[in-house]
């Protein structure tokens, strides 16, 4: 049996804006949260561990800084 990690989950349409189509697994899903936040410089500069989201990632997760250790538990609300 996969684990929780592998299976794949629906998403919401304000993940997919920033991930792309699901389903994917959780796993990948964070990845390219990850991709997305490389990619448009959305670390703060000063603190690599917090993340200061674009209007996209915001919808997500609802802030206007949110750290990386809590990202996926916002990320994980839009997960089904």
């Amino acid at each position: 049996m996969a684990n929780a990690l592998q299976k794949p989950v629906q998403l919401s349409d304000d993940l997919e804006a920033v991930v792309g189509k699901g389903p994917m697994t959780r796993a990948q899903v964070t990845s390219k949260v990850w991709e997305y936040i490389k990619a448009n410089d959305l670390q703060d500069s000063k603190d690599k561990r917090q993340i200061n989201p674009d209007a996209k990632l915001g919808a997500v997760i609802g802030k206007d800084q949110i750290s990386m250790f809590k990202m996926t538990a916002a990320v994980s609300k839009h997960l089904t």
